[in-house]
């Protein structure tokens, strides 16, 4: 495994484990999903297919990072949401670079 190969690798295990954090379903299922999609590439040879592959890699972590909310159900038909700092922004309109929250 390269070392950008392995460096997306963990980096998508830590992103993993932030996201869904004290949810062992969810990160149980993301774990799996992770390992083999690495596993069943393993022995991909290509450069253009492995840059694809990572292209792919790094735009799932960018989305579980900058995209996933956490809920909990609090109740019947209630649920609480948990932000992470990541997705703390301010909501400008049409503003294509927001910032972060005080």
């Amino acid at each position: 495994m390269s070392h950008s190969v392995l460096q997306l690798f963990k980096t998508l295990h830590r992103t993993r484990q932030q996201v869904f954090k004290n949810d062992s379903r969810a990160l149980e299922a993301a774990r799996i999903k992770i390992n083999e999609e690495f596993k069943n590439n393993k022995s991909e040879t290509s450069p253009k297919k492995i840059e694809e592959l990572m292209k792919i890699g790094s735009d799932v972590e960018l989305l579980l990072r900058t995209s996933v909310i956490q809920g909990i159900h609090t109740g019947h038909n209630t649920l609480k949401l948990v932000p992470r700092k990541d997705l703390l922004i301010e909501n400008v309109p049409y503003c294509d670079t927001p910032t972060r929250k005080q």
